[in-house]
């Protein structure tokens, strides 16, 4: 089989395997609510809306504009300093790094906010 076919599927299949784990997991989430039902948990327990956690796109969002800061002055040490490799990667891992602490600080200061 040509590499190329191979490349195509690869995507494919990813998807469709998500798919189906979603699916899945939407299933026995139906299974474990009718079997709590059948023990005799009250049906307002399922009404309570689950607290969203808003940590994980402030997370991802230092951490992608860490590792853009990260490329950008790995761009800048190759080009003045000759480092090559070593600088795109020093600099990715500081500065992701450094975003995923910016990401823990503002968390914590959130905390203290609603706790009070």
């Amino acid at each position: 089989m040509a590499t190329e076919v191979i490349a195509v599927f690869i995507p494919i299949i990813s998807v469709i395997c998500i798919v189906i784990m979603i699916m899945y997991l939407r299933k026995q989430e139906n299974v474990e609510r009718l079997a709590m039902i059948e023990k005799g948990v009250s049906p307002e327990f399922f009404n309570i809306k689950k607290m969203r956690n808003t940590s994980f796109p402030l997370r991802a969002s230092l951490l992608l504009i860490g590792v853009g800061l990260g490329l950008f002055f790995g761009y800048f040490l190759d080009m003045h300093y000759h480092m090559e490799e070593v600088g795109y990667f020093a600099m990715l891992f500081i500065l992701g790094g450094a975003g995923l602490g910016l990401a823990y600080i503002v968390e914590e200061k959130k905390q203290k906010e609603e706790s009070k």
